[in-house]
């Protein structure tokens, strides 16, 4: 996916102030599409036709490298950007793009890839979870839910499409194998050039690897392949915008959005995003630090083994180096609790480090900047002597409170009888040592108290947030040497029955 620079600006307004997602339907889990995001300060401000034309060379006898349909990388093509594309403009165009992703990736496409362009009404009117059963709607609400970003009264595969509808810029899908580009002009639709390059480039990617067989049942394990997946698309999409700046002088198409057209801005709700932008942050850094180590084929070689965790991107020298821990979540509900189990996808979510840190993150947004869990500084990873994010590798997802993660599993508890249907959870985590896990208890205090939850005194462990916030509900925290559980009810006397022996008399 390529999410428009409108909402990387979001990230940079808020830095200003103190300083799918993939799917192009419903934005689950286990969506099939593939998009990619934009990293702030990426794409270069320029149009075509303002160069003088290259001399074309003589075609090739045979397809070679930088050369697609008759057009080489740097050959001009007289197509103007501004009055929308007719078919053989976007032939052409599309054409070049090829050639220059061939160019800069060392990869031949195998063939070509069909592209359409959508203006952003006609995507968000796509943009629906009508079809997903309850029980895996439950589910998701109760995901968020734990991390303190959408409550459970809320929609959150509804909050999910709000925010594709908003920041998708365009996507690949390779059931299709089609590229759609949105088009923030809705009277004329056009084309940019850079977000062209990185869905041609995921179309590259299907052609030459098989990553359709990654497991990305879990966010954190979409999150982690997503790391090989969007990191090389948008550090392949950071490398075509500069040498459209550069090598290219500027003959590139990014035409300039109308004063009439819509605007891309407004997110539903930015935890979401927080959490899903991690692999196209950490990502492009990733897969950077292999390739200085071992060139592109280095990089070939990760489709073949690709991350296990999200916290092999975020520290690429744990890659290879540091499985997850294998564990399970015990079920030993009681009184009408039942635990939500699937036969097509695993009975337990998982957000990995990137979703911890995107929960410590998330009340600094919430706040308007006022509570800053992990301080903001440490988050926005500015360009050494500048005030700018870097382009590759923008927001740091780590800090003392998720560092040291091993693998965390989220069990869900449904209770027919409970009022409302309610549900409940059990959050387990493991961590490298004792103090990894006490300083991620320490941080989900924080977290807790920072949405009003009060030590309930008569209960060892046990914290309750009152009536009228969203978050309303009982939780009991416990570590026990290098794991952490966290259990969750709609009340405190409800907490030992979705998972025995939890909040003990004090």
């Amino acid at each position: 996916m390529r999410t428009t620079i409108a909402i990387a600006v979001v990230l940079m307004l808020v830095v200003a102030g103190c300083s799918q997602a993939p799917g192009a339907g419903t934005t689950t889990d286990m969506d099939g599409t593939t998009e990619a995001t934009t990293q702030p300060g990426s794409g270069a401000d320029t149009t075509t036709g303002q160069q003088d034309a290259v001399v074309k060379p003589d075609d090739p006898e045979t397809d070679v490298l930088g050369w697609e349909s008759g057009l080489w990388y740097n050959e001009t093509i007289d197509v103007n950007p501004n009055d929308g594309l007719n078919e053989t403009e976007l032939d052409k165009t599309v054409a070049r793009a090829m050639a220059r992703v061939e160019r800069i990736r060392k990869l031949e496409f195998e063939e070509q890839v069909p592209v359409e362009i959508k203006t952003r009404e006609q995507f968000r009117a796509n943009q629906s979870s009508d079809g997903t059963p309850e029980a895996r709607r439950t589910f998701d609400n109760a995901k968020y839910e734990s991390l303190f970003m959408i409550n459970e009264s809320t929609d959150s595969l509804g909050v999910q499409n709000s925010n594709s509808g908003s920041s998708v810029g365009g996507y690949y899908d390779p059931t299709n194998q089609q590229i759609v580009v949105i088009s923030e002009n809705e009277s004329t639709p056009q084309l940019d050039e850079i977000t062209l390059s990185q869905e041609l480039f995921h179309a590259l990617q299907d052609q030459k690897f098989n990553f359709s067989s990654f497991n990305q049942t879990t966010r954190e394990l979409h999150n982690a392949k997503d790391g090989v997946i969007e990191g090389d698309g948008n550090y392949v999409d950071y490398l075509y915008s500069q040498r459209c700046q550069d090598e290219w002088n500027g003959d590139c198409l990014t035409p300039q959005a109308s004063s009439g057209s819509s605007a891309s801005g407004g997110l539903a709700n930015i935890g979401p995003y927080l959490l899903k932008f991690q692999p196209y942050s950490d990502g492009p850094a990733f897969v950077k630090h292999v390739k200085d180590e071992g060139g592109w084929e280095a990089v070939n070689d990760l489709y073949e083994n690709p991350p296990e965790s999200t916290e092999q991107v975020i520290h690429p020298d744990k890659y290879g180096e540091d499985s997850p821990a294998e564990f399970s979540v015990e079920n030993s509900a009681s009184d009408g609790w039942e635990r939500l189990t699937f036969s097509n996808r695993p009975n337990y979510a998982s957000v990995g480090e990137a979703g911890m840190m995107a929960m410590f993150m998330y009340p600094f947004y919430d706040s308007n900047q006022q509570t800053q869990i992990v301080p903001a500084r440490d988050f926005f990873n500015r360009q050494q002597g500048s005030s700018q994010l870097d382009p590759i590798d923008p927001l740091n997802y780590n800090s003392t409170y998720s560092n040291g993660w091993d693998g965390d599993k989220l069990a869900v508890y449904t209770n027919g009888a409970a009022k409302d249907n309610e549900t409940g959870y059990v959050w387990k985590s493991v961590w490298d040592s004792q103090q990894d896990a006490s300083e991620f208890v320490t941080g989900y205090r924080e977290v807790l108290k920072y949405n009003g939850a009060q030590k309930v005194d008569t209960r060892k462990n046990t914290w309750r947030i009152p009536s009228g916030n969203g978050f309303a509900d009982a939780f009991y925290v416990k570590r026990t040497g290098d794991t952490v559980v966290v259990v969750n009810a709609p009340s405190v006397s409800e907490l030992p029955n979705v998972r025995s022996g939890a909040a003990p008399a004090a």
